[in-house]
């Protein structure tokens, strides 16, 4: 249907007539040249999609769903400021190109060309994805289909009055509204709804939440339709949540309500549903066969509600222009798009891994760099008398001293605030730093994630708390689907830096069941670009925290730090009253990707982490008293992993017992061993890990989670098979 419409364009225009009487009061308003620009966005935002067809036709193009018959968001943009962030809809090219308008740089035309065939010339994600994105544009990149990037647009909202309130310079004027736009289908998912709740929830506390929301409603999503006047019914009566109604085929009416929906949200720093009704024209994507789901007739009728023709329309209405002219300006821009679609369809590609992973590889470097840096300076030698300390007052210490340095820091999330968490380990740092910077949020982890991910783009450095490592799974997309990907397909134009607090893992007592005691992370393990700590003893919980702060504040990186909940409060290693488990914290920052070995056992090296660590610990002192000296590496860093450090511990001894208190299926344990033999690894090895089950309530959690005799099982047997 795409020449359907391009002739239905060029044969309803070349039917008018210059009116004997133009009228200029159908502008309402708006001047003939505001008109004229925006038309000019909707010329090309078609013709782009044209072209798009055009170049996957011929084996040149890679992403075709199209803004054909939602120009009029260009309209939107016109009634914006260019400083205002703006996080877009796939179907908002429109919209792309009146902002780049705003502004003086490369052309938008070619930019998006440029991602349409994935070169590298594309100047925010250097040929990763065709995405609406340019940081001079304020206009930062999505990836999203299904609205997962709404929770980021409430955390950008947040942040721009927060870091004001902060005295925090911010990436974004104080003035600024932020600016999301999405379809009607997505609405419906319950990212959409939990972000648009947690704005209203925002707002209702008296707190700025300035938010523009622009529903870009076509009645459909991809062949199934939305219920005719369902986004009306469920968002115009919204206690809360200002309503803005426009049709998009009346352009004077969408420059006056998104005018006026900008100056609502501007001036009252409340958020507003800005319900643009558009129409879908040319399918849902390249490879969209239409007819299969819709009738002939009812797809052509849709031609007539066509943005592109209505504003043409309207502009000969006025006396602005004449039918001819507008053909003329339609051709041209066709010849142009369409020569440059043909000059960068011979464009060169990322071609190599190196090349398509560099973002990620700088990312990582960059941390690593900063965190040995810090690690290898001289430190305070005041603190060498440092009390000894629990897991959870080292955090919490190190904590206090990341407020006390940083002053765009904010430790949030479920009862961290008055209460200080669940396990104390955020007690008392609200009554020192203020409700400004540590804050209870609502009990939403898309929401969490998502203030998260909008504070760390707006020049704020988030340290969001998940209460339990299971309730991440409610929300795993922020992390996977946005927060990991942002460098990457900003070519790290674009950052994010958060530092997770997650509680987990298992042998809790007194509080189980498969929520308190979670011990499956294989949904973080394998997410390119995101970092994973995973602390035991108390004195490496701070340093590794001050290390993925450090990381998060120079490198941008996404930090995911895992506090292991049975050892916040433990104090004994070997027995009740000996307080080996107890550490100072010194200061110190741990080299990123570095493990930590206890002992030097000449007969096995014990590889684990977490509630591992002390278990093994314990392990080898049983080991020893059967003549079998063992060293146990505590990984610390799941991801990356601390490869050259397994490696050389492996060598020591070659013998090697993986202990893994995750699962046997997808845990930490295969991606040690895998490194192993993929490094040439060639002695003993086994590995223990808890079993592929989830958490029952009691003592009959210590039926599935590994356990001490396992362990002293599994190093006896190695030993013992591998002796000469």
């Amino acid at each position: 249907m795409a020449e359907s419409i391009d002739e239905y364009f060029t044969a309803t225009i070349s039917a008018l007539t210059v009116p004997d009487d133009p009228n200029p009061e159908v502008l309402r308003g708006f001047s003939p040249s505001q008109c004229l620009e925006v038309f000019d966005a909707q010329l090309g935002s078609r013709h782009l999609d044209l072209a798009a067809r055009w170049l996957r036709s011929r084996g040149k193009g890679f992403y075709t769903i199209g803004s054909a018959g939602h120009e009029s968001n260009a309209g939107v943009a016109a009634a914006l400021r260019p400083t205002d962030p703006a996080l877009l809809h796939y179907r908002s090219g429109g919209f792309f190109l009146a902002r780049a308008a705003q502004v003086d740089g490369s052309d938008p035309l070619r930019d998006v060309l440029l991602g349409l065939v994935a070169a590298t010339e594309e100047p925010i994600s250097g040929g990763r994805h065709k995405v609406f994105g340019r940081h001079d544009l304020n206009v930062i990149p999505q990836t999203s289909t299904i609205a997962s990037h709404l929770p980021r647009a409430l955390g950008v909202a947040f942040s721009i009055a927060r870091a004001r309130k902060l005295g925090v310079e911010s990436a974004w004027p104080t003035d600024a509204l932020a600016v999301c736009s999405f379809g009607d289908a997505s609405a419906n998912h319950s990212t959409a709804v939990g972000a648009i709740n947690a704005a209203m929830h925002t707002a209702y506390q008296g707190l700025p939440m300035p938010l523009l929301l622009v529903c870009e409603d076509n009645g459909i999503g991809i062949s199934t339709r939305t219920p005719q006047g369902w986004i009306a019914r469920t968002y115009d009566d919204r206690e809360g949540l200002r309503y803005f109604s426009a049709d998009g085929r009346d352009l004077p009416s969408v420059l006056a309500v998104a005018g006026e929906a900008a100056a609502f949200v501007r001036t009252h720093r409340k958020p507003a549903f800005l319900h643009l009704r558009t129409v879908r024209l040319m399918g849902h994507a390249g490879s969209d066969y239409e007819p299969a789901y819709r009738k002939p007739d009812e797809i052509t009728a849709d031609f007539a509600r066509d943005p592109l023709t209505c504003t043409a329309r309207l502009l000969v209405e006025a006396g602005v222009v004449d039918p001819q002219q507008l053909l003329d300006a339609y051709e041209a821009k066709r010849t142009r798009v369409l020569d440059m679609a043909a000059e960068v369809a011979e464009l060169a590609q990322l071609d190599e891994p190196a090349a398509v992973m560099a973002p990620l590889r700088e990312s990582l470097a960059d941390a690593v760099s900063a965190t040995e840096e810090a690690a290898a300076a001289p430190r305070d030698d005041s603190t060498g008398g440092a009390t000894p300390v629990t897991v959870a007052q080292a955090i919490n210490r190190a904590l206090e001293g990341v407020l006390a340095a940083q002053p765009e820091a904010l430790v949030f999330g479920e009862d961290v605030a008055r209460k200080g968490g669940v396990y104390g380990v955020t007690r008392g740092l609200q009554a020192q730093y203020g409700t400004a910077r540590v804050f209870d949020t609502l009990l939403d982890e898309q929401s969490i994630l998502g203030l998260a991910l909008g504070a760390g783009v707006s020049g704020l450095l988030p340290i969001p708390e998940i209460q339990y490592l299971a309730y991440l799974h409610n929300a795993a997309d922020q992390i996977r689907g946005e927060a990991a990907t942002l460098q990457f397909f900003s070519n790290r134009q674009y950052r994010n830096p958060m530092v997770v607090r997650i509680a987990g893992y298992g042998y809790q007592k007194g509080f189980g069941g498969h929520f308190h005691n979670d011990d499956s992370i294989t949904a973080i393990r394998d997410i390119p670009g995101v970092v994973v700590a995973s602390p035991a003893r108390p004195d490496d919980a701070a340093a590794l925290l001050r290390s993925c702060v450090l990381a998060a504040k120079t490198a941008g990186t996404v930090c995911i730090f895992l506090e292991p909940i049975a050892l916040y409060h433990t104090r004994d290693l070997y027995d009740d009253g000996d307080d080996l488990w107890l550490a100072p914290d010194t200061g110190e920052v741990a080299p990123l990707g570095r493990a930590r070995t206890h002992g030097d056992g000449a007969d096995l090296t014990i590889v684990t982490f977490g509630n591992g660590l002390r278990m093994s610990l314990r392990v080898s002192r049983r080991l020893a008293e059967l003549g079998i000296f063992a060293r146990v590496v505590d990984l610390r860093w799941l991801a990356p992993l601390p490869v050259r450090d397994i490696l050389s511990e492996a060598a020591a001894t070659g013998r090697v017992l993986v202990v893994d208190e995750t699962r046997e299926s997808g845990g930490v344990s295969e991606g040690v061993v895998t490194a192993l033999i993929d490094h040439g690894y060639a002695g003993g090895l086994a590995r223990v890990a808890s079993r592929d089950s989830f958490i029952p309530l009691g003592d009959a959690a210590l039926e599935v989670l590994l356990s001490e005799d396992t362990i002293t099982d599994a190093a006896i047997k190695l030993v013992r098979s591998t002796q000469r």
